[in-house]
């Protein structure tokens, strides 16, 4: 009886001892949350990373600024363990680019070569239009059917908060240019991928590999895919198309790394980042620099505590998101550290503000996701009961690796306005947007650090906890 009392009195004292942590954990996340709100840190790095470094592609000189920049940023604000990692990454460069319409009368076309076209010949091709307003209407035509022909796609993309349009309207920009060489076209011009009106065209890459025939390919902005569709009810369409582009196959990007150091379980690693590299046609704020900002000023945040949580935080900034292969090259690096990632999550939509959060599968029944509902209400973002299935491009090895992820969903009704464009510049930044942004990382980011909980427990027992 006297033993029972005493384990009685124990339980007591723990569950006492645990409450009073559990209490001190949302105190501090909620501290942090709100001081996240007025912090430049996000700020600053956005604007020094548009403004001292600018574009930034795969294999320019611009590129390795950038990675001496991360190495330097890490140093600076007090990141530890600070890697920079190699890999093979074949590089492509744009050239000089045009396009008018030739008949039925001479218009200038404001075009944008997509990402890793193939160049037309130096005289540049000249051919008939055969125009589809869908991409599904381009893929019913048979094989051989736009022998000759240069083949315009006018899909437009639908505006959605989550994104979701993206997906969609985005085919025609990836496997546009190898299915219309299927059919016998000798190049390919798209409706930007984009929400605006604008005139400014969208970039992005284009998907094939190797023994692939492709085409040389381009988007145009919408007014002038628009009139395209509006000539072509009237008649024949010609276009003349030009472009220069170069590859390097023997080039490399790297991934960049710094730590903040856990206090109690510093090989249990929480993974976030954003990508570094961006497209050649604007300064990358939006993509990805306020990812890059918004992920090392939480870590930041977090590391100036008097203690720092229990798990190390490690904030990545990936080399090679555009064109491909970060994700592939941090698990081949960390492969033997998979087992000690206990959650992963990269902020690459903007930075307009976060609405909702995806967790990991079988994570909505603990008490972290009630704890993190409460701290994250203020900020106008609920729990969602979906959930996470993809946290972001770079972190796509580590979820295939079985390491869970997470999703802080941003509002993207306007991010496809700029998306790949000229006019993704750091003026389309909003401070506040932003800061609510890092207040979110930040909390949630701590209460995972200074916790024990283990995702791929919890989605190992959820399916038996349904029934």
């Amino acid at each position: 009886m006297l033993m029972y009392r005493r384990l009685l009195a124990a339980s007591a004292v723990f569950a006492l001892l645990s409450g009073a942590a559990h209490a001190q954990d949302v105190k501090t996340a909620e501290t942090l949350r709100d001081k996240a709100l007025l912090d430049r840190t996000a700020w600053d790095i956005t604007e020094d990373l548009t403004t001292t470094i600018g574009p930034r592609v795969v294999g320019s000189p611009a590129m390795e600024r950038a990675k001496d920049w991360a190495v330097a940023k890490f140093k600076a604000l007090g990141f530890t363990n600070i890697k920079v990692e190699e890999f093979a990454k074949p590089s492509w460069t744009r050239g000089e680019e045009s396009a008018q319409l030739v008949a039925p009368y001479p218009m200038k076309l404001d075009i944008v070569g997509l990402g890793r076209t193939v160049p037309t010949p130096p005289a540049g091709i000249e051919a008939e239009v055969a125009l589809f307003r869908t991409y599904a209407e381009m893929i019913a035509a048979p094989e051989g059917a736009l022998k000759g022909k240069i083949a315009v796609i006018t899909q437009p993309m639908v505006r959605a908060q989550d994104g979701s349009g993206y997906g969609v309207a985005g085919i025609s920009r990836r496997a546009g240019p190898v299915e219309a060489a299927k059919r016998g076209a000798v190049a390919l011009l798209i409706r930007s991928v984009s929400t605006s009106d604008s005139t400014v065209p969208h970039t992005g890459m284009t998907a094939f590999g190797d023994q692939v025939v492709t085409i040389p390919a381009a988007a145009m902005g919408v007014p002038e895919a628009e009139q395209l569709e509006r000539l072509a009810k009237k008649g024949p369409l010609r276009i003349k198309l030009k472009l220069a582009s170069t590859t390097d196959p023997n080039d490399v990007a790297w991934n960049i790394s710094g730590d903040i150091k856990g206090s109690e379980k510093p090989d249990e690693m929480i993974v976030i980042g954003g990508h570094l590299d961006s497209w050649d046609v604007g300064t990358g704020a939006l993509d990805d620099a306020t990812g890059i900002g918004i992920t090392t000023a939480a870590a930041k945040l977090i590391g100036d505590l008097p203690k720092r949580p229990k798990r190390t935080i490690r904030v990545v900034m990936w080399g090679s998101e555009e064109s491909g292969g970060s994700s592939e090259a941090y698990l081949a690096a960390h492969k033997d550290e998979v087992s000690k990632f206990v959650l992963a999550g990269e902020s690459d939509s903007g930075a307009d503000r976060i609405y909702a959060l995806n967790l990991p599968a079988g994570a909505l029944g603990h008490p972290l996701a009630t704890t993190a509902a409460n701290v994250l209400a203020p900020l106008k973002i609920y729990v969602s009961r979906q959930p996470a299935t993809h946290g972001g491009a770079d972190i796509a090895g580590l979820e295939q690796a079985g390491v869970p992820s997470f999703a802080l969903e941003q509002d993207a009704s306007r991010y496809f306005d700029y998306h790949h464009t000229a006019d993704d510049t750091l003026n389309k930044v909003d401070p506040l947007q932003l800061a609510q942004n890092v207040a979110a990382w930040t909390s949630l980011i701590y209460l995972v650090a200074d916790s024990d909980i283990d995702f791929r427990a919890l989605k190992a027992a959820a399916p038996a906890a349904s029934h």
